[in-house]
């Protein structure tokens, strides 16, 4: 049987966020995971390749962290951040100082922000590598990096943080429900998570495309009454969202140009 073309961006969207967190994977071990083939598994990492986003080895692959980092927009859901990113942007207003964490959607944000004399503090270090832009300055917290994802962690970030207070905050998750909170899979970003949001005067967003909308991780980083805005795409499940706005979050969905 055929298999769609939906299923292999699902699958392959997987195989991205597997490499993401660890440093290496073995053609077997995602085999098995995503219960496929090999030869499957193989063509996939072929793809990947072919567009300088990962780095064969033998028996499995590593991301190529230079490629990946300045493409982090380039998977299936490439569009569906894009939007969400884009709306997001349309909240900051001249002047402020916000918050963004190591969400590449959140990241996204610093194309698409208008407002003049914008600060930006990020714990990720991906940040580097974006555009500069006048009227939009972007402060580095500092602390651990945290490979492949870049992320800056630990007390030296944290302290950094606590110094600031930030007129808005824009968080990405690893997962978002109305039973299961705001959730990471990274353990040592909670914390920045929790003060980022703890720090944060005004309205509080959480940026997450339908593949997070509800999904629980292992690590929570916030319940959902922290929170005052969900901005997802026009895909997201439909039950989860009225489920969220049920329990007093507002959820904004925008729609996706294919």
């Amino acid at each position: 049987m055929r298999t769609s073309k939906a299923s292999i961006e699902k699958r392959r969207e997987h195989i991205l966020k597997l490499l993401e967190y660890r440093e290496n994977v073995s053609v077997e071990e995602l085999a098995e995971q995503l219960k496929t083939s090999t030869i499957t598994i193989r063509r996939d990492l072929d793809f990947f390749e072919q567009k300088k986003l990962i780095d064969r080895h033998r028996g499995g692959a590593s991301l190529n962290k230079t490629n990946f980092t300045t493409n982090i927009f380039s998977s299936s859901l490439a569009l569906n951040k894009n939007a969400i990113a884009k709306a997001a942007a349309r909240f900051v207003e001249d002047g402020d100082t916000i918050f963004i964490n190591t969400s590449s959607t959140a990241l996204l944000m610093l194309e698409y922000i208008t407002a003049k004399q914008v600060t930006v503090v990020t714990n990720n270090a991906r940040a580097i590598f974006c555009e500069s832009k006048e009227n939009l300055y972007v402060v580095l917290t500092g602390g651990e990096l945290r490979m492949p994802k870049e992320s800056l962690v630990g007390d030296f970030a944290m302290n950094n943080i606590n110094r600031v207070k930030a007129a808005k905050s824009f968080l990405g998750c690893s997962g978002i429900s109305a039973k299961g909170g705001f959730t990471t899979a990274v353990l040592q970003e909670v914390a920045i998570n929790e003060m980022m949001l703890r720090n944060t005067i005004g309205m509080k967003f959480v940026l997450a495309d339908t593949n997070k909308v509800g999904r629980t991780h292992s690590f929570l980083s916030g319940s959902i009454q922290d929170l005052d805005y969900l901005i997802t795409d026009d895909v997201a499940s439909e039950t989860e969202v009225k489920s969220l706005r049920a329990v007093g979050l507002k959820v904004l969905q925008v729609p996706v140009e294919r």
